[in-house]
């Protein structure tokens, strides 16, 4: 891999990485889930169409493309960031970035439900189920001082969202095209939905810190991390981009302790350990060899973020971005991300 690329992924980890550490910053000075939700599919809109007019690409012009979108943007963006803002609440951001690692789970929990994946060896089964008590240690719902509650439901529910979303961009967004512009037209409709939430979405009573940090959310954790994934996944392939996911629990939780003080224990930092050895059990035995499983259409996230042309998606390969746009060339098993 070249300089360029490693400092590309490390910016790239970093980035999505630090969209929880922004919601919840939104979170403390001001601002409700709706408005972080509307403000950041907002400006991840813009920054996109701009990269995109750039790029030289348009947006979808087929009504076909823009049905599909409606769908992808409700279940990969809408939901999923109203969600890990909902659940941020009560929860530390680092606790956020660690669940959403679980998406490729659900991932393949949705793809074996419903037939589309057909390769549940007993190592990818252990793998699932690994990952998964993981989840359950995380929560510990045995002890009053367990983190079992709607805020956790939330946060899991964003990461199932985004698993839905990838089941269904796999099979109805499967153009290469102007990866860009699909994901800008993604987004564009997302807003479109996250503004039905304006009459809850209570009085602005922000200060500068929350609009700074819905600005980095929107801006870098949603439009510009789009940009270094596709770069990084034209420059190393999508195997590489895919080793992003693997990074954004452990950023969001060192962010989490650093910035704002959240206490890990080790409980927590065992069971993020067990998912993320579970996720990278249930990956393709294509996708542990470095080469096919990456270009097949779940990813992204994680923030991955979690985004929309599914065919670039290393999708069996990372545990998500909830940071991310949640369109095109995510590593979606999933992004975000990706936050």
């Amino acid at each position: 891999m070249s300089p360029a690329s490693t400092l590309r992924m490390a910016v790239l980890a970093l980035l999505w990485g630090s969209g929880f550490l922004w919601i919840k910053l939104a979170l403390d000075h001001g601002l409700s889930p709706a408005q972080i939700t509307i403000v950041r599919c907002a400006l991840g809109t813009a920054t996109l169409l701009v990269l995109a007019r750039a790029a030289g690409q348009r947006l979808p012009r087929s009504r076909a493309a823009w049905g599909h979108l409606v769908v992808a943007a409700l279940f990969c963006n809408a939901i999923p960031f109203a969600l890990f803002a909902v659940g941020e609440q009560n929860l530390d951001s680092g606790i956020a970035g660690v669940l959403n690692a679980t998406t490729p789970l659900w991932s393949l929990l949705i793809g074996v439900l419903l037939g589309t994946d057909r390769g549940l060896r007993p190592l990818r089964l252990a793998g699932l189920l690994l990952g998964f008590a993981g989840t359950v240690l995380i929560f510990a719902p045995w002890q009053r001082s367990g983190l079992l509650s709607w805020s956790a439901l939330a946060l899991l529910g964003a990461a199932a969202s985004y698993a839905v979303a990838f089941a269904y961009m796999a099979r109805k967004l499967t153009d290469k095209r102007a990866p860009m512009a699909m994901s800008a037209a993604q987004l564009m409709v997302a807003t479109g939905w996250t503004t039905l939430s304006l009459p809850v979405a209570g009085p602005v009573e922000a200060d500068l810190t929350a609009l700074l940090a819905v600005t980095a959310l929107g801006v870098l954790g949603t439009g510009v991390t789009f940009y270094l994934n596709y770069r990084l996944i034209a420059d190393e392939g999508p195997t590489s981009a895919a080793t992003v996911g693997y990074l954004l629990p452990v950023v969001s939780v060192a962010l989490g302790a650093l910035v704002l003080g959240e206490q890990v224990g080790i409980r927590v930092l065992t069971g993020m350990a067990i998912v993320l050895t579970g996720v990278a059990m249930t990956r393709p035995r294509a996708a542990r060899g470095g080469a096919g499983a990456a270009a097949r259409a779940t990813t992204a996230a994680r923030g991955g973020a979690g985004s929309a042309t599914s065919a670039t998606r290393a999708t069996a390969a990372a545990p998500g971005r909830a940071g991310s746009a949640g369109s095109a060339v995510q590593a979606t098993t999933a992004a975000p991300g990706r936050a």
